[in-house]
């Protein structure tokens, strides 16, 4: 605790989740002394930073940046903001990659964030110290480097940690029999960063995910050949020329040919992974508990808190969700812990409730590996964070702009992307084509919203 009796917080990674923490923490300056922000590169942004080079940098980090040239983003930017920090009105609904980030520095500006971010640090350890006078009898030891040189460590202790180090730049590969047999090039898409390299290859995709489905656009743009490989049911909206569709890879013969689950085979110049991305915190005291297993990060109390270390937050780990209105509804439920408007059940309780969630999930059909991923059940959760912390929910129209994005999607895939919405009040919108017509709201009787 600072010498002011404010709690000290120490929040990890300046992406969208940590400058939106860093954000509630300086609006409340009468509890919270001012944030330190660690980042571990030169910039804010994260995964919105576009890094033309691979592997790693000069000084032997290893580069965490998974944006490619030409991105997009798949979400209407009416949606996709702070709900306090809208985007500039005159931007398209789906925007360019570099327009988020400069969003995301607009957002630094506006809040005052730069001064409470370290850039080029490293955290190297967080180790939970039980203080009688903490926060729920807890401080923390956070260990900092430049990342090269760990013996110039230096240590501070907080009151409680904030975990926003993202989760999309540790490549996951399936374990595919005969992988090591493959004879072309083999890549994930953490390493894609234009199609202009695989003009005219023959190329297995692995992956329909909304990355997997967009680098297969653009491959097709270069007259590349390209066979979609994935596990979903097969996608029903049109495809471009040269890109068809084919089960999982499940081995890799001899001779290097892929073989599909229907008996198949290909033998492309390319096998390109769309598979996603593992979940990490190397810094992370192991005392703490926090286990991930099978793309799962358990046990954590809303998806946010370990119950044996409830000053501890791991933001912004689910899946399939619109990320910055998430980690905003994250950010004001973690503010609404620390100072007292939610008081947290006890550690048997949380971890009670952690087990009955993951069970009906499981009831429910949610295979372990997809219990992060809450897609349209995301609202609920939200409104169920602002709810216990008694706090403002997202405005109504938000949930039905976004599941209706995803139909459109869904649609048409080739072109939802040239949709332009307008936000009308708080429960109403409208979206106009390219050519400015009006278009018909998709019916959403089957979703569950909030």
């Amino acid at each position: 605790m600072s010498g002011l009796g404010k709690l000290r917080v120490a929040v990890i990674g300046a992406g969208a989740a940590g400058l939106c923490a860093a954000r509630h923490l300086l609006a409340r300056q009468d509890l919270f002394a001012p944030p330190v922000v660690y980042e571990l590169t030169k910039n804010v942004g994260g995964t919105w930073v576009y890094e033309e080079r691979v592997g790693h940098y000069d000084n032997g980090l290893p580069i965490h940046s998974s944006m490619y040239r030409d991105l997009r983003t798949n979400i209407p930017k009416e949606v996709m903001s702070f709900p306090d920090f809208p985007f500039a009105k005159h931007l398209p609904s789906f925007v360019h990659h570099t327009e988020v980030r400069k969003y995301l520095e607009q957002y630094c500006d506006h809040f005052r964030l730069w001064d409470h971010i370290q850039f080029g640090t490293m955290v190297d350890a967080v180790n939970p110290i039980k203080e009688k006078s903490g926060w729920k009898g807890l401080a923390w030891d956070v260990s900092t480097s430049d990342g090269v040189d760990q013996s110039k460590s230096i240590k501070e202790r907080f009151d409680a940690v904030l975990v926003c180090n993202g989760h999309f730049y540790d490549p996951y590969i399936p374990t595919i029999p005969g992988l090591e047999k493959f004879k072309g090039t083999l890549m994930h898409s953490h390493d894609y960063r234009n199609a202009e390299p695989f003009a005219g290859k023959s190329v297995v995709l692995l992956g329909a995910g909304l990355s997997g489905l967009d680098i297969a656009m653009e491959l097709a743009d270069v007259n590349a050949k390209v066979i979609l490989s994935h596990g979903q049911r097969p996608l029903t909206c049109p495809l471009p020329p040269g890109v068809e569709q084919a089960p999982p890879v499940v081995k890799v013969l001899d001779d290097g040919t892929l073989e599909f689950k229907d008996g198949k085979q290909a033998l492309p110049e390319v096998f390109l992974f769309c598979t996603g991305y593992n979940f990490t915190f190397p810094f992370l005291n192991k005392q703490v508990g926090v286990n991930v297993k099978d793309h799962l990060v358990y046990p954590l109390y809303k998806f946010l808190i370990p119950p044996a270390y409830p000053s501890l937050f791991i933001v912004g780990i689910c899946r399939a969700i619109c990320p910055f209105p998430h980690f905003h509804i994250q950010s004001k439920f973690i503010m609404s812990v620390l100072e007292g408007t939610f008081q947290l059940p006890s550690r048997e309780e949380m971890e009670k409730d952690v087990e009955m969630d993951a069970a009906a999930r499981r009831a429910r059909g949610i295979a372990t590996r997809h219990i992060l991923k809450l897609d349209s059940e995301q609202w609920a959760y939200n409104d169920h964070l602002a709810q216990l912390g008694r706090f403002e929910p997202l405005p109504r129209y938000w949930s039905i702009l976004y599941e209706s994005n995803k139909v459109f999607r869904a649609r048409d895939m080739l072109n939802y992307k040239t949709h332009n919405y307008t936000v009308l009040n708080e429960t109403d919108w409208m979206v106009q084509n390219l050519q400015g017509q009006q278009l018909p709201k998709p019916q959403l009787t089957h979703i569950k919203l909030s």
